[in-house]
């Protein structure tokens, strides 16, 4: 693609990788792939917003040279150290040495681990400027959303924000802006983004949002690092963001299991059909079938959580095992759960799955449900009751 003019003057320059899928060391599925976007600022001074990926170095430096010759770069900064925006940062600064680059302490400390480049670093703030020219760039410092040199880059002059990973996502396109793209698409990935990455880190992001507004600094257009820019709705993500960090939930309840000889699945069924009959919205996951990226996105805004699974060596199976580790790590507030499963000879899978979500800070409100081998009429009643009795707790 060619660079897009996003504002006058403005331009992305950044590379759609249209192969990803997988990010985070595989703990991210990314099944429409994502974008490493970076923005060009020509003016007095000219500046580049971020970088690429290192293996898309070769994109960002063609789309800046249609543009303006790279020695003519001025300033380069970094919102964030992480690979997939400051990986092509050794190839651009051997195309502009003179210029300097602007970032956290953090920021610092990380790109020289990365790169061990010597270069003109700049330390930056919140509320501090970097004059072009006609336009001013503002530093607001965003640690943990959602790493610790994590920074965000405004332009008052073109109400525009650029805030590296927060409000985006993966979602590898030929076109740039939100109203541009399938509405549905752009908002599954957009919260599948949150609930994997920054769930655990809400009220930090509450804290920053209320920052931002109490700056008074009018957004007429986001421009986040992955995915799409936003220029129809900024107001849109900033909501979704607001209702996230709140642990906003509803009346739904997401069931998910691993099972050896479909014994449990027997039981999360009449565990489902309870709940869809009491008025509960429900999703229903294989775990060991499953994209687990997906099942976390339709957590994000549900009440409750069952988790059930086979005993094997006294424990739960090790798909579901992968699963009560991740969110012990993303500890979603404001739910409640309870765990259910079947077994030959011991039933210790519920108590194991039960001490990890109650690791995970997540309320368990009713006691777990086992079965011996096959559930039979009578126990299938019960698991139907014990489903009925859990809508009771997911409004």
């Amino acid at each position: 693609m060619t660079p897009v003019e996003i504002k006058k003057g403005i331009y992305w320059v950044g590379a759609i990788d249209w192969n990803m899928r997988s990010f985070h060391g595989h703990t991210f599925a990314t099944k429409r792939g994502t974008t490493y976007n970076a923005y060009l600022i020509v003016d007095e001074k000219i500046t580049l917003v971020d970088t690429v990926y290192g293996p898309f170095a070769g994109e960002l430096i063609e789309k800046i040279r249609a543009i303006v010759p790279l020695e003519k770069i001025d300033y380069v900064v970094s919102n964030h150290v992480e690979t997939d925006h400051s990986g092509a940062m050794p190839e651009i600064m051997k195309l502009c040495p003179k210029a300097k680059v602007y970032g956290t302490r953090k920021c610092k400390e990380g790109l020289y681990k990365n790169y061990y480049g010597n270069w003109d670093f700049q330390e930056v703030k919140t509320g501090d400027t970097l004059k072009l020219g006609k336009r001013t760039l503002t530093f607001i410092e965003a640690p943990m959303i959602h790493w610790p040199d994590s920074m965000f880059t405004y332009c008052r002059e073109e109400e525009l924000l650029m805030p590296n990973d927060a409000f985006g996502q993966h979602l590898a396109t030929n076109t740039r802006f939100d109203d541009e793209v399938d509405q549905c698409a752009l908002m599954e990935e957009a919260a599948k983004y949150y609930a994997n990455i920054l769930i655990p880190l809400g009220d930090i992001i509450l804290r920053k949002l209320d920052e931002v507004l109490k700056m008074k600094v009018p957004i007429s257009m986001i421009a986040p690092s992955h995915g799409i820019i936003w220029r129809k709705d900024p107001e849109r993500i900033i909501k979704s963001y607001v209702s996230w960090a709140n642990n906003e939930t509803k009346k739904k309840a997401v069931i998910v299991y691993e099972t050896m000889w479909k014994s449990t699945e027997k039981m999360a069924r009449r565990i489902a059909e309870a709940l869809t009959d009491s008025g509960v919205e429900v999703k229903l996951f294989d775990i060991a079938e499953s994209d687990r990226t997906e099942v976390i996105k339709e957590m994000l805004d549900a009440r409750g959580y069952l988790i059930g699974s086979s005993t094997h060596d006294n424990d739960m199976l090790p798909s579901i095992a992968a699963l009560m580790s991740v969110l012990k790590g993303l500890k979603p507030k404001k739910r409640v759960a309870s765990a259910f499963g079947s077994y030959g000879w011991g039933a210790g899978a519920t108590a194991s799955i039960e001490k990890e979500l109650k690791g995970a800070g997540i309320e368990v409100v009713q006691e777990p449900i086992s079965v011996k081998y096959v559930p039979d009429k009578s126990e299938e009643k019960k698991c139907y009751e014990f489903g009925v009795e859990f809508a009771k707790k997911c409004i």
